[in-house]
């Protein structure tokens, strides 16, 4: 319909083009408020449609994959149309795009000047949708997306349409990039946020971790033990932390106050100590009773002195020990180790000390000189109490590492310990020898977790250097006669004493020349072995046979031997059962033993 110009179309058109006015003084206001991008969409949107009036109309940008989808619209238009997503190459879409200008069609289906799309020809079908007009969103230079205004109905779009339409666009592409830049400024100071709050949990972490180093330090400076280093790093971590020894066997265990935890046993730390040790780096496992251990190693160069674990109750999805506790751990490894090597230099130091004062006591008896008595009073011994002396024997283990362990004996009873003539010796005071020696003797047997021999003989007038002679010597006995395994006071084996106690050694000569000292004489004057034969024969219970095979000689040399021993000392050896004789053939051999030069 044609308006007359004098009928009033001059005041229409000025009406028009100040709703016109004011709907875009609306939109950039609406621009200012920096809102949500869909919102600010949907609001240019909204006043495109009331002022254009046409059927629908929508906004649709161009997404990451190239491909254009609406964001906005107005007017009745089904949700499959909305949801549609075709190439930006195409359609009247993909020439505003490309031209980066409007462009419009009295008939969509019709026209042969776009390139048409049989997907989205298919819902303009369905839609009903005929005639069409786009602008471009255009953001410094760069075509965006496009806005659009449909009919179900041919018609003609006019110049003031497409400019308004245009005007929208703009500001549509103005709000699109403020609210991208708005979106970026959001993300960076989320991204800042978070990056600061992570430099704080740093911060944080290497506060205590620096926290925790000083107050190692100070503990190691302030005279603090091992043992004070565990409590204090189980206090810090929490669980409990235990110290290993070089074989694996727990040595000190401390648990967190707050938060205590389960012991674990030698068997659940031997995988994780074992790899600790051989990668030098901190190893983790858990137990089936759901507790977690971290074990490292100590080292001191090329020597391992121990491992320590940290021990704690594993938590589902806490992601395993923090790097900073564990880098913790690593660190009170390097303290632990040197107090390790002070601990174990002051050991020695006062070991080398106390060997020392054993071996001056033992040279020096009978008596004490002021000197001797001023360096033990010094270490709080009493020498005058030193009344037992001990001497102890192992196959399995050196004299040097037996006496080690008599210092730990030493150190407890305030008594002295060291090597001595090769043998493994302690003194100490004693109210009940026999029990003292059996209590000695059961602490190094579960030490060494094998046999031992200790002998323990009464010191009397100070004179531990008797004293030595008789233990060691009655050890030597002991062994000779077959025990391997046990405590005693030589006392318990008087009936021998001739054999071991120097000042007896007449009645033994005596005694033994008495019994078989012509055969004696025999075996040095001709180099036979008649002694040997004569106690293997009774040593195997008179029998003949079991003789001859011990000895590796035929039965018929074994009866000339004895024959000849039965005539040197005037005796019928197939009839006659002489128990003088046989005990004497008894103490000529522990004899020998006893004198025997110490083996070191």
């Amino acid at each position: 319909m044609v308006s007359d110009p004098g009928s009033g179309t001059e005041p229409y058109s000025l009406v028009r083009r100040q709703r016109e006015l004011a709907s875009l003084y609306a939109t950039a206001k609406s621009l200012t408020a920096l809102g949500e991008l869909d919102a600010v969409l949907q609001s240019i949107v909204h006043h495109a449609h009331d002022l254009i009036s046409t059927d629908f109309t929508y906004l649709s940008l161009v997404g990451g994959d190239g491909r254009l989808s609406a964001r906005a619209s107005q007017g009745t238009i089904s949700a499959s149309f909305l949801a549609a997503c075709i190439p930006a190459d195409v359609g009247l879409g993909g020439k505003v795009l490309a031209s980066r200008s409007p462009h419009w069609v009295r008939d969509y289906a019709a026209t042969t000047l776009i390139h048409h799309d049989p997907d989205f020809d298919r819902l303009v079908d369905a839609e009903g949708l005929v005639a069409l007009l786009g602008v471009p969103l255009v953001i410094r230079g760069e075509a965006v997306g496009a806005l659009f205004a449909a009919e179900r109905s041919e018609r003609s779009f006019q110049a003031d349409e497409i400019a308004l339409l245009s005007a929208f666009a703009d500001h549509a592409a103005v709000a699109l990039d403020n609210a991208r830049l708005y979106e970026a400024s959001r993300t960076a100071l989320r991204e800042l946020q978070i990056a600061y709050r992570k430099i704080e949990e740093q911060v944080a972490v290497m506060e205590r971790a620096q926290a925790i180093h000083e107050a190692l330090t100070g503990a190691v400076l302030g005279g603090g033990t091992t043992g004070d280093v565990a409590q204090l790093l189980a206090d810090q971590l929490g669980g409990g932390v235990s110290l290993l020894d070089r074989a694996g066997v727990t040595l000190i265990r401390r648990d967190s106050t707050s938060s205590p935890c389960r012991t674990p046993s030698p068997v659940d730390l031997a995988d994780a100590v074992e790899k600790a040790n051989r990668s030098g780096r901190c190893t983790h496992m858990a137990d089936t009773a759901g507790v977690a251990h971290s074990v490292a190693s100590i080292q001191a160069g090329d020597s391992h002195l121990g491992a320590l674990a940290w021990s704690r109750t594993e938590v589902a999805g806490d992601g395993g020990p923090d790097d900073m506790d564990l880098h913790t751990l690593e660190r009170a490894t390097h303290i632990l180790g040197l107090l390790i090597l002070k601990e174990r230099a002051v050991t020695e130091a006062s070991e080398r000390l106390s060997g020392e004062l054993l071996t001056e006591l033992m040279v020096g008896s009978p008596g004490i000189s002021p000197a001797q008595r001023a360096r033990t009073q010094a270490r709080g011994i009493d020498v005058d109490r030193l009344g037992l002396l001990l001497v102890a024997d192992s196959p399995a283990v050196s004299s040097i590492d037996l006496s080690r362990h008599l210092h730990d004996i030493a150190r407890d009873h305030s008594g002295l310990a060291g090597e001595h003539l090769g043998r493994a010796t302690l003194i100490l005071p004693s109210a009940d020898d026999d029990r003292t020696v059996e209590e000695v003797h059961q602490r190094l047997r579960r030490t060494l977790a094998g046999p031992v021999v200790v002998i323990g003989e009464r010191v009397v007038h100070h004179d531990w250097a008797r004293a030595f002679s008789l233990a060691s010597r009655c050890g030597a006995v002991v062994r000779g006669i077959g025990h391997t395994d046990l405590g005693a006071t030589t006392g318990r084996y008087a009936l021998y004493a001739m054999a071991f106690d120097t000042e007896r050694v007449h009645e033994l000569n005596r005694f033994v020349f008495d019994t078989i000292g012509p055969l004696v004489e025999y075996d040095e004057q001709r180099g036979t072995d008649l002694v040997d034969t004569l106690s293997a024969y009774y040593a195997h219970h008179a029998n003949v046979a079991a003789t001859a095979r011990a000895l590796y000689v035929h039965v018929n040399t074994l009866l000339k031997r004895l024959d000849r021993a039965g005539s040197v000392l005037d005796l019928d050896w197939r009839h006659e059962y002489n128990l003088e004789l046989q005990l004497g053939l008894r103490l000529h051999q522990l004899r020998a033993i006893a004198a025997a030069p110490t083996q070191p």
